[in-house]
């Protein structure tokens, strides 16, 4: 399980890596805008310059994962990422979901390994 949870870290560190410096290099090909809410969606974000704030957590979050160091606080920047491209695909363009999928599983599983470090955000009540 080591070794899986290695690879599946590795991974998705180079899954955002490439995909938050893409956010400010443009060096993958773009398709264009797809029609609807989910084109007026993107192109917010775009115009507002959001991409570039969540590229940074993203890239930010990849090296944290790729050099094994603040894993948890990988994971805990990440997720909201993950929660949005979930949502934004589930709901506008589900067609595409797959890669949001994949890599929350991913995360699931690296979550899985230091699972430790959240048991107390499912304590029901505090001490004191």
């Amino acid at each position: 399980m080591k070794i899986v949870t290695a690879v599946a870290r590795y991974l998705l560190g180079l899954m955002f890596l490439v995909l938050g410096l893409n956010s400010f290099f443009n060096f993958l090909p773009q398709p264009p805008l797809p029609p609807g809410h989910a084109g007026e969606f993107l192109s917010l974000l775009m115009t507002t310059h959001y991409v570039y704030a969540v590229g940074a957590v993203m890239v930010i979050s990849a090296i944290l994962l790729l050099v094994n160091q603040f894993v948890v606080l990988a994971l805990v920047l990440l997720g909201p990422v993950l929660v949005n491209v979930l949502l934004y695909h589930v709901l506008m363009q589900p067609k595409t979901i797959g890669l949001g999928v994949f890599a929350t599983l991913l995360w699931l599983l690296v979550a899985y390994r230091v699972r430790g470090a959240f048991a107390p955000l499912f304590q029901a009540r505090t001490e004191g």
